[in-house]
């Protein structure tokens, strides 16, 4: 049975007392050669960084992590603790990388951002948002791999079974605290301070079984001028996160249409379904894993031994995580793109506001500087979203 709640007669009629909102134009041939050229340019910079990860994985798993392993134990407490040793060896890794990727990573970020006008940050500021990233992605990272490791040398061959329900677990609390501690690093998160809008998005959520502890302004402007909007947390975090680029550039109606689009990912079950589909691909990844893992440390040290799990083996693990994940990546984002077409198709049944809907995603697209029509591997590699192009085309053709 679908949630779909129904759509209220009056449900977004707009006041016969105001003139109607403007409808926002289509992109200019310039704006889409532009938005194309940018398409390009970033689909070339995530391919590099794609082709980086691995060269860098690569080398260091097949050429260094022994030999790094080795160094590390001339440190005494490090020789009798392969926790520590591990955490080292993965800093080690991650630091490296980081520090090889460092260019690509400026120019996509900060270049290529501010060459199309869409970044507002300053070289420090890039510069400290970046050093915050990779913190975090450090101390994140370094014990979700002590974990899977001390999951292998406790349950041994089922290591892969156990490890795809702790991801669960992990997901389940990260997604939490996402919106209240870890965003809040990167943005200023206010409560939004205009009852009558957050009282229409209320509206537009009654029926649907959605309990919002909130509805919040996100300071996007800080660092860019993309337009962006978010449900995020789980349970008692769950809130609504509007940037204010949307909120300060967009008609209400237009602001209801892509909330209504968030909801929608609610009354499809869309998070559970991904959590779900996230626990069979990590358990199917971990098992690959462990057949190639085990098959590789017999053929460098002769034998193989699920407690004895070599700390060396550490870089071949994220390489082969590494891997799986890029193989996997465009089924992923083919759900994904399935997923935003149901959100898309709710938005326009709940608002029954085609013109708010076609401006908004028009807004969008010309502030983000979006491709509306990207070439197919663009898609299939990076578009967990449907192309503009064709969400408006979606829309031209609803019946409401």
């Amino acid at each position: 049975m679908s949630e779909l709640p129904p759509s209220s007669p009056d449900a977004a009629q707009p006041d016969p007392s105001l003139p109607p909102d403007p409808i926002a134009p289509e992109m200019t041939a310039d704006e889409r050669a532009e938005a194309k050229r940018y398409s390009r340019l970033k689909l070339k910079t995530g391919l590099l960084d794609l082709a980086t990860d691995i060269v860098v994985l690569a080398f260091l798993a097949l050429a260094f992590a022994q030999p790094i392993d080795v160094w590390l134990q001339q440190w005494q407490w490090l020789a009798h603790c392969d926790s520590l040793r591990l955490v080292a060896l993965y800093l080690i890794v991650a630091l490296l990388h980081a520090l090889v990727s460092l260019p690509l990573s400026f120019y996509s970020g900060y270049l290529l951002e501010h060459r199309f006008g869409l970044s507002r940050l300053s070289v420090a500021g890039w510069a400290w948002r970046y050093v915050k990233h990779l913190v975090l992605g450090l101390t994140l990272s370094a014990p979700l791999f002590l974990g899977l490791y001390w999951i292998i040398w406790t349950t041994g061959a089922w290591w892969w079974l156990v490890g795809a329900s702790a991801f669960l677990l992990v997901s389940v609390v990260l997604g939490q605290l996402a919106p209240v501690l870890i965003l809040p690093l990167f943005y200023k998160i206010e409560r939004l301070d205009s009852p009558e809008l957050a009282d229409e998005l209320q509206r537009l959520s009654e029926g649907t079984g959605l309990s919002i502890e909130g509805i919040y302004r996100m300071a996007l402007s800080a660092e860019t001028v993309k337009a962006n909007a978010m449900l995020a947390g789980l349970g008692r975090t769950r809130r609504v996160l509007l940037g204010d680029t949307l909120l300060d550039g967009f008609t209400p109606a237009e602001i209801g249409v892509v909330f209504a689009h968030e909801v929608g990912h609610h009354v499809h079950r869309h998070i559970r379904k991904l959590l779900a589909a996230g626990v069979l691909y990590c358990a199917a990844g971990f098992w690959i894993c462990d057949v190639l893992l085990a098959y590789w440390v017999r053929f460098v040290q002769g034998a193989f031994d699920y407690s004895q799990m070599p700390v060396f083996a550490l870089p071949m693990l994220m390489l082969l995580l590494q891997l799986l994940a890029m193989a996997v990546g465009p089924v992923q984002n083919a759900i994904s793109r399935h997923y935003e077409r149901q959100a898309d198709r709710y938005a326009l049944q709940r608002t029954g506001d085609k013109a708010a809907y076609l401006s908004a995603f028009r807004k969008l697209a010309r502030l983000n500087k979006e491709d509306p029509d990207p070439d197919w591997l663009t898609v299939v590699l990076f578009y967990g979203h449907p192309p503009i192009a064709r969400r408006l085309a979606m829309a031209d053709e609803a019946q409401l």
